[in-house]
Order: C-alpha cells, then structure tokens, then sequence
C-alpha cells in the first residue's frame, strides 16, 4: 500500500470511518497474505505479510488500524484455519478475508488480563447448544465487529466460542475506551446467558488455553511489522524537520544532541525490522515462534514508546501542537507497551523458555 492509496482511504474518526478503514485495506488484499489459496488467501508467506503491513504503517501512520487488523487476523482468522472445522471455514472465512465481516477475539476480563487461570466468563452445555456467562473488557473491535471468539470455561477448561453481535443475551458495548489506538474501537462484551449454536465452538473442549497461546504468539511477532512502517515514518519526519529548521545560522541536525537522538531511532528501527523479518522466517520455516515473538513484542515495544518521545521532542513545541500526528503516537506507543501482554510480562516468557524466574503459564 503506497501513500497514493493512502490518500484515497477514508479519513480516521468515528466508528464508522474505522469500519471503511478497515474494508478498504481488505480490498486491497492486506488481509490474504501468509493463507494457503485453497483458503482464500493468496498463497504467499509471512515475509510477503511483512513487507505489506510495514507499508501500510509507513503511509497511513494509522496505530489503531493496525491493531484492529492484527486482532481479526491472529484473534479469528488463523484459529478459524487452524481449528475450525469444514463448516466452519466455509461459513466465516471467506467473508472474513473478504472484509465483509470483521471480527478478534475476547479474553481480557475485568480482573484477568495475562493470568488465564483469572478468567471467569463460563459456558453450559444446553440441549440446543452452549449458553455463555460472563464480561470481557478492553476488546479490540468492539463495538463494531460483526463476530468475536470468546474464551470462557466450559467444565472449567478454557474453550472457544464464536459469538455473533446478534446472538440472544450478548452486547458488544463501546466502553470503557481508551486514549491509545483510537481508532481500533474498544469496549466490553457482556455476555448474559448468551445462547449460541452447538456448532458455533471452536476446536475441541478444553483447548482454549493453547488457542490463546498461539494467537498471542503470532500477534506478539507482527503487529510491530506495521508499527515498524510509523517508525520510519517519524524517522523521515525528523530528519527532514532538522535539515530545514535552522538554528543560529546552522541546521538543527548540527547539534550532536539531536543527531545522536536521530541515529538512536534509526538504530531501534532498524532492530525492529531484523525481529519482525526473524519472526516471519521462522514461520516460513515452520519453527519455533515463541522465544523471538516474545523479544519482538518486547522490543518493539519499548523502541516505539522512545522514538516517539525522541520525535516530539526533535520538533519541539510543534511537535506537540494540537492535532499533531506525532503527539498522538506518544499515546499509541504507550498502548503498545500493553496489548499482548506488556513488556513485563514478555520478561517472564522469555526468562521461563531460558529455565529462570518463575514460569511461563499463559
């Protein structure tokens, strides 16, 4: 996606320009790569995945577009691939691939966040199907998503569900919201004896829990593909600011101290370009993700939030006028350090695989 598309998608806003966002990037392709043709995708690798979320970044600068296609892709697309039964695929896939529906995924509750053995939400078996008990919150894509697979226990083993806006007892709300990543849309799903289908689950019983695993794992290892892009977009930005601005007589890039910020951002972005391409060829190998998507989130993380802080503070007082694209990645960069487990919690995963702190259960 070159900055001529970029011009020609909807303008960031409400709900409904999220949603166009969206369904434009779809048409586009952007949500086939990395998917076997007989899927619906395009045949490609993660490497060609990469490539096109880190060009999408780089023109739109859009954070929250980017976490919204990584929630429907990692959250709902590939546990459909991958556990879904014929049926199911048949059914959700192909308009999911399409952008005609959008969905991702609801774990986080009020007082479980990465601890999965926190989670409460719970399923019964019922004659006709399954009826669901519980509150998410902090769900990407809600309210405006047209499907959700939510984790609940089902005989207190974490099991997966697809739950539709208009199944009888649920409600995709629009709170609480928060001030990073507007526009992904955010907020609660209560589920108050939600009926679904007997075969709206997902997978067998009990195997929620390595479902979870597996999309956060690939979450953790691509989402900073498209963050990635921003960065080198801010980077552009900051460069150019300080070859123009001029400061008793010499160019602000003259002032070590800023060129040294400028070469440190250049160094993260860089970084984070070789974690991203490792994730994705590991995957195109087949290996082992979850040491390298562990230190790519964590890492990734945490460059996004500096640079972000170092670009503002190149610009100066412009960099935090209101409106300004930079300033509110600040914001953006900070949600980063959160979403798929924050950068502690990266820690842990990565100390437990090297057999140290006090293990990795999530």
């Amino acid at each position: 996606m070159n900055d001529n598309h970029c011009t020609q998608m909807p303008a960031a806003g409400d709900q409904q320009s999220s949603l166009r966002r969206f369904r434009y990037c779809a048409k586009r392709q952007l949500l086939k790569h990395a998917l076997p043709e007989t899927a619906g995708g395009l045949g490609d690798g993660f490497q060609e995945l990469v490539d096109a979320h880190q060009s999408l970044g780089n023109s739109c600068r859009d954070s929250g577009l980017i976490l919204s296609i990584n929630a429907h892709l990692w959250g709902a697309v590939f546990p459909l691939l991958h556990y879904g039964t014929e049926e199911q695929r048949q059914t959700w896939l192909g308009k999911l691939l399409s952008g005609e529906l959008l969905a991702g995924h609801a774990i986080t509750e009020v007082q479980a966040g990465s601890d999965l053995d926190a989670l409460t939400t719970c399923a019964h078996k019922t004659d006709a199907g399954f009826v669901v008990q519980g509150r998410k919150r902090f769900i990407t894509n809600t309210p405006i998503a047209d499907l959700l697979l939510v984790y609940a226990r089902l005989d207190d083993r974490l099991s997966a569900f697809i739950v539709c806006r208009d199944d009888p007892g649920v409600e995709f709300s629009d709170a609480p919201t928060v001030s990073g990543c507007r526009s992904a849309t955010m907020g609660d799903v209560i589920l108050d004896n939600c009926v679904i289908p007997r075969d709206r689950q997902l997978g067998k019983s009990g195997s929620g829990r390595m479902m979870i695993q597996q999309a956060l794992e690939l979450e953790r290892a691509f989402i900073f593909a498209g963050i990635a892009g921003i960065m080198d977009w801010q980077l552009r930005t900051v460069v150019r600011h300080s070859r123009e601005r001029r400061v008793n007589g010499r160019h602000l890039g003259s002032n070590q101290a800023i060129s040294h910020r400028i070469a440190d951002m250049q160094l993260r972005l860089e970084t984070l370009r070789l974690w991203v391409n490792h994730c994705a060829t590991l995957k195109d190998n087949r290996q082992r993700l979850t040491m390298a998507s562990a230190q790519t989130k964590l890492f990734g993380g945490e460059a996004f939030l500096q640079s972000s802080l170092d670009a503002v503070h190149i610009l100066g007082a412009s960099g935090i006028e209101a409106g300004s694209a930079l300033a509110g990645l600040v914001d953006d960069a900070i949600a980063s350090r959160l979403f798929s487990g924050s950068s502690e919690m990266q820690k842990n995963i990565i100390a437990a695989l090297l057999g140290t702190g006090e293990g990795f259960k999530g």
